[in-house]
């Protein structure tokens, strides 16, 4: 049995309790974060729990947690849950609203978040090989979500929606365009397009999140390699005539797309800048 962190005590996740008047149970009225580690050690921990700060300011979510706090909670899950789950394991850290006596769409007063974070078992870290790497066939679709997808809420009904669209056709992600057919992300990761040598993802607006793995590879890239890095719009039509495609996410890392709509990208292979980008990520993605 796995033990959990809620309000305050670990327990056994059999024995945690939330009350259905929790709001984020009543109307997804939280933010979560996914923090990914490997023998131990944190993936991109700091910039996992600043996004989680900036979430719960953007909502009014009053928590009284500091890093430090997040540090010596995570670090202690793991301890608990690694002979039982593993060595690598993600941590879910959910903060909601908390539970108030009545269902009423204001915020209400005088009432404690509910935090909850437990550890759950993930595959061993990716590595950069061709032949071993995981890749994906997705599809296309119009961006039907909310206009404050930079906001890593809890409330992820658009995003459910959208990722069985692809599940109904048979890819495992769909890839998001806007009103101007300008790409946004994914339903769970945001993503990267190379042509002719030059990697282009999205800028941050409000329109898609601001991955953790997105920051980390622009980051790692930026400072330990040549290659050519931009953010920028990029059209449908740039999608589909691009030579690689990568998907980025926590769990995936840097994941090369094969197929968009039944399609090769490229010429259907795994990419040599993926293999280099892959390879960079690897090496560096502890320094933060």
């Amino acid at each position: 049995m796995s033990t959990v962190f809620l309000n305050g005590q670990f327990l056994p996740a059999n024995e945690a309790r939330i009350s259905p008047m929790d709001r984020g149970f009543l109307f997804g009225d939280g933010i979560y974060e996914v923090i990914p580690s490997y023998q131990g050690r944190f993936v991109g921990f700091g910039p996992h729990i600043r996004r989680l700060h900036e979430g719960l300011a953007a909502l009014s979510i009053q928590h009284g947690m500091t890093e430090a706090h997040w540090r010596e909670l995570c670090d202690q899950l793991l301890e608990l849950n690694r002979p039982a789950l593993g060595d690598n394991l993600a941590v879910y850290i959910q903060v909601s609203r908390g539970a108030d006596t009545k269902r009423n769409h204001a915020f209400p007063s005088g009432i404690s978040p509910t935090i909850f974070a437990y550890a759950f078992a993930i595959a061993a870290e990716p590595v950069p090989d061709k032949a071993k790497v995981h890749t994906y066939s997705v599809i296309t679709g119009n961006d039907l979500r909310w206009q404050r997808c930079h906001i890593k809420s809890t409330s992820l009904l658009g995003n459910v929606l959208h990722y069985q669209q692809g599940v109904e056709q048979g890819a495992q992600e769909i890839l998001l365009f806007d009103r101007d057919a300008n790409l946004t992300e994914g339903a769970a990761v945001n993503v990267f397009v190379v042509k002719n040598g030059e990697i282009a993802t999205p800028p941050l607006s409000n329109k898609l999140l601001p991955g953790v793995t997105r920051l980390l590879l622009l980051e790692i890239l930026r400072q330990h390699s040549d290659l050519n890095v931009v953010e920028r719009e990029i059209s449908y039509d740039q999608v589909l005539s691009a030579d690689e495609i990568w998907l980025t996410s926590s769990s995936k890392e840097i994941a090369p797309v094969l197929s968009v709509n039944g399609r090769p990208v490229g010429n259907g292979q795994v990419g040599d800048i993926w293999l280099a980008a892959q390879q960079l990520f690897s090496q560096y993605k502890y320094q933060s």
